[in-house]
């Protein structure tokens, strides 16, 4: 097998479990208002329950890195879906509250692992070529969150919500499987400076990850308001399906417009204009009717997640050190924030209103703007230099693969 195959099966593998797992987290959403009726549950108990699974994925980001370091990319990528899966099985299975809440958590335990080891596997496939690939990368993740809190939303009118979960375990079960046959079987050499180093960027690393943590919060905090937004303003179930999809849609439209606006306004310029864009939208779609809201929300998608891909693309560039290490770092914080700000976000609700929940979401958007203008000096340049201007990988080209062996 030539390095070039290597590196396109890599990331053809990479690309394909990251859309599946980030297709699991964000469908999700999709059966909060079934398992909020089910179960006679209030907003914060309802982000609360999905925190089991989201700050599990969060939380495990670092140990999942450093336990699995001896696996190839394969197994652990198959490990992960198929621990995922499992999870699945389980919230499907009649246990009631007990069994979905488990199984919340053994899926979050699967998707932990692919995080870091997916965008550790498209570094060090790519070496110094890496900006195309890990837009690539992160441009299929919002694929698996278009296409597949969509296909739930038109399965749960004509199933109950278990066996639907059933069917995503069993999608996930046959991902595992393409993977063991995809991706290549070489593990990941890190090198000794890699290992050793305890600085990954200092301040500035550490303001970026900041950064994340609250970009993420806005998101997640006005994804748990949409579906009951969307029904506020006369939708059904089907609608909320149809506005998660033109939302995640509009997401993955925006990695390619906020790597163009990157190009254009830097890593600064480009989050303080998709950031101040987000705010505004939020609270637009508080005061349109349904149709209006539905036409708003692929230009919301676009600000609201197109940032996460600037902000991603900035890991390599201010971390020094273990790159699969920063990135799980990264993931950290992120995806933490995104389990834990639904929770304040539903507190907020449950003693105000819906309204002044979605409000707070805004409102961390806006706090995002001055608090990039910090990063500035951080940066290799001034805030406006072009996202290729990132330092290069410190991971080489993976060498062809020699030993068949998993």
């Amino acid at each position: 097998m030539t390095s070039k195959t290597q590196r396109k099966r890599s990331l053809t593998g990479a690309c394909l479990a990251h859309a599946l797992h980030d297709g699991f987290t964000d469908g999700l959403y999709v059966f909060l208002p079934v398992w909020q009726t089910q179960f006679g549950l209030s907003y914060a108990a309802l982000a609360a329950v999905r925190a089991l699974y989201y700050a599990t994925m969060g939380g495990l980001q670092i140990p999942a890195d450093r336990a699995l370091r001896g696996l190839s990319p394969r197994a652990a990528l198959a490990l992960s879906t198929v621990l995922a899966s499992a999870g699945l099985l389980v919230m499907a299975l009649p246990f009631g509250f007990a069994g979905l809440c488990i199984g919340l958590v053994v899926a979050g335990i699967g998707s932990s692992i692919q995080h870091p080891c997916g965008s550790l596997l498209v570094t060090a496939s790519y070496g110094d070529a890496l900006r195309r690939p890990l837009g690539i990368y992160n441009f299929s993740g919002d694929l698996g969150k278009a296409a597949l809190p969509a296909v739930i939303a038109v399965l749960l009118p004509l199933l109950a919500w278990q066996p639907v979960l059933c069917l995503m375990a069993g999608l996930g079960l046959a991902v595992s499987v393409a993977l063991v046959a995809m991706v290549p079987a070489v593990p990941i050499a890190r090198t000794e400076a890699a290992e050793t180093s305890s600085n990954r960027g200092g301040g500035g690393f550490a303001i970026l990850t900041t950064i994340g943590a609250l970009d993420t919060a806005t998101r997640m905090g006005y994804l748990l308001f949409l579906p009951f937004l969307i029904h506020g303003q006369g939708g059904d179930t089907g609608t909320v399906g149809i506005a998660l999809a033109l939302l995640f849609i509009g997401g993955a439209f925006g990695k390619a417009t906020c790597s163009w606006l990157g190009d254009r306004l830097g890593v600064v310029g480009s989050v303080v204009a998709t950031e101040s864009a987000t705010a505004l939208l939020i609270a637009v779609t508080l005061v349109t009717p349904l149709t209006p809201t539905l036409v708003l929300l692929p230009l919301l998608g676009i600000v609201l997640n197109g940032t996460s891909s600037v902000l991603y693309g900035t890991v390599p560039e201010l971390s020094k050190g273990d790159a699969g290490r920063a990135f799980a770092v990264f993931y950290t914080s992120v995806i933490g924030s995104g389990g834990l700000a639904p929770i304040l976000y539903g507190a907020v609700a449950d003693h105000s209103s819906q309204t002044v929940g979605v409000l707070a979401a805004a409102a961390t958007a806006a706090v995002i703007v001055p608090l990039v203008l910090t990063l500035k000096p951080h940066l290799r340049r001034s805030g406006a230099e072009p996202l290729e201007a990132a330092a290069p990988s410190r991971h080489r080209p993976l060498e062809p693969v020699r030993d068949s062996r998993p």
